[in-house]
């Protein structure tokens, strides 16, 4: 389950932000979550609770949005969107494509104290 890792890496981000910014804690955290990144966002949140605790992220709402899945096929010189990686082309079936989004995970926005 690598969201536990994200989510570490999320928590040290906000920590670097209350160094650097001065707030008490975050209210609500906002992130971007691609579906062709292999994360789960149910086990993102779960996880996020879990290693908020002790943080000045401990009982922030975790605001995840969805990024679709876009990549440009090669074949046949379109934009498309994608699903899952590995996915044929939604408009020519061939498999020569590149992705173009959907693969990110970005911390977003922080609501602070």
């Amino acid at each position: 389950m690598h969201e536990v890792a994200l989510c570490q890496s999320l928590v040290d981000i906000i920590r670097d932000q209350q160094r650097a910014r001065g707030f008490k804690r975050a209210r609500r955290v906002f992130v971007e979550v691609g579906v062709l990144g292999h994360v789960d966002p149910h086990a993102l949140s779960f996880a996020f609770d879990v290693e908020a605790q002790g943080s000045p992220a401990e009982g922030a709402e975790l605001v995840i949005e969805e990024i679709e899945g876009r990549a440009w096929c090669m074949d046949c010189s379109e934009l498309v969107t994608v699903m899952r990686r590995g996915d044929p082309c939604p408009g020519c079936g061939g498999f020569g494509m590149i992705v173009e989004q959907g693969d990110e995970l970005r911390l977003k926005e922080l609501e602070v104290v």
